[in-house]
């Protein structure tokens, strides 16, 4: 019995080993996925290139302090900054061309100082924000507070502004006949030695020397506002989760299509049907077709399922949505003839299938937010149809776009489908090697 054990051990291991392609899938995706996770999260030293989140400034204050902000933005390395107006901001944010867009009132300069020292009327500054990247949007309100603060004391502290608001402070605490004495003394001398610090930073400043500056508080506040598809409607993240499931799961199907077409091939079935009065584009067309109309049934059920329960919605094009539908439902069906075609047994293409799969929908943006990928990668996922499906349904769905923003990756889909088809076509083997 021992014998005969370890000879079936030898025999199951010399049959794995000896396929290759088997061994190379098991072998090569754990490298290929671990890689690419450790890679879009910094790396082992964390010093990877890393993408910087696109922001939009719309300075309608244009005073020392709110062109200061903008700068300390721009010098941030995370960040990539363009001004704007705000119309143009509101509309690149709803469309996900910028993460977020900061709108800075006018006579912000003043009021910051004002609130700076007394804490009171402090200017709002408005925040704009795509809800699908709300990570994005909560880095920049952190790095918004410190350039704000870093602005605002260097103003107060050595500016001519921050002179002027001193002096309006010490004028208001004097006639102010509400704060008992005992209170006010304290504030008259800190306003006082302020106001010394600036006269002692301007003539630094007269003498060619660099002032230096100081923070005190946080002196404004924030409004948010989510860009969907329409003003007060919450994001529900359910549409991006279901979009980028049933993509990832319709592929699936495809590849069951493409390994049935290789079993059928490898019973020597594909050789009796040609024996029939049957063209070969009538047999595998045939075969797309029916792949199609039941990748877009399964769209319609799921999306059907996440409309009844989750309340998903095409608040965008109806029509678009349907075109992007059957857009990915033809490429899904080319997918699995191009594998029927490029397979040579079951075994292996399911596996080289499965892996192919995995990495367009990551580079899609179904499991890991694309804003954490780097810029190259980003760049190189417009060559991923995975990418135009998922951004399509997005946008006919929660961003609410109109018919115009499906046409791209229907046309993307589409040419996706007839590049795979041509490819299928061409290598296809009617029989087994």
């Amino acid at each position: 019995m021992n014998t005969a054990f370890f000879a079936m051990v030898r025999t199951d291991m010399r049959l794995y080993f000896g396929n290759r392609k088997a061994l190379l899938i098991h072998v090569a995706a754990p490298i290929a996925i671990a890689s690419f996770f450790g890679y879009v999260f910094g790396g082992a030293g964390g010093g990877s290139e890393t993408s910087r989140i696109p922001v939009l400034i719309v300075d309608l204050d244009s005073s020392p302090v709110s062109r200061a902000v903008a700068a300390n933005l721009a010098a941030e390395k995370a960040l990539a900054v363009e001004s704007s107006t705000l119309e143009e901001a509101r509309d690149k944010v709803r469309k996900g061309k910028a993460s977020a867009a900061l709108s800075i009132p006018q006579g912000f300069g003043v009021a910051a100082a004002n609130a700076l020292f007394r804490g009171e009327n402090k200017p709002e500054i408005g925040v704009l924000f795509d809800p699908s990247h709300a990570a994005e949007a909560g880095m920049v309100k952190g790095i918004l507070m410190g350039s704000v603060m870093q602005a605002v004391s260097r103003e107060a502290m050595s500016g001519a502004g921050g002179r002027a608001s001193l002096d309006r402070s010490l004028r208001d605490l004097e006639a102010d006949r509400d704060m008992a004495p005992a209170d006010k003394r304290p504030l008259t001398d800190l306003l006082g030695s302020l106001r010394r610090w600036n006269d002692y930073n301007q003539n630094r400043r007269a003498a060619g020397e660099s002032p230096i500056a100081a923070g005190v508080t946080v002196p404004f506040t924030t409004r948010e506002e989510a860009i969907t598809a329409r003003q007060d409607q919450p994001y529900n993240s359910y549409a991006h989760a279901f979009a980028g499931m049933a993509v990832q799961f319709i592929l699936f199907m495809g590849i069951d299509v493409g390994i049935g077409m290789l079993l059928l091939r490898q019973r020597g079935l594909w050789r009796r049907f040609r024996a029939a009065p049957l063209s070969r584009a009538v047999l595998l067309s045939s075969r797309a077709a029916s792949a199609a109309v039941i990748s877009m049934l399964i769209l319609m059920v799921v999306f059907g399922f996440a409309r009844v329960v989750f309340g998903v919605r095409a608040e965008g094009s109806f029509g678009g949505f349907l075109l992007i539908c059957a857009a990915f439902s033809l490429m899904t069906a080319s997918f699995g003839l191009l594998i029927a075609a490029l397979g040579n047994s079951p075994e292996a293409a399911r596996g080289l299938s499965i892996l192919a799969t995995l990495l367009m929908v990551m580079l899609g943006g179904a499991w890991v937010p694309a804003f954490l990928f780097p810029q190259w990668l980003q760049r190189l996922t417009l060559f991923v149809p995975t990418r135009w499906a998922v951004d399509g349904l997005d946008a006919v769905t929660w961003r609410g776009l109109g018919l115009a923003s499906a046409l791209a990756p229907t046309a993307v889909l589409l040419g996706s489908a007839a590049l795979f088809g041509v490819v299928a076509v061409w290598r296809f083997r009617w029989e087994a090697d």
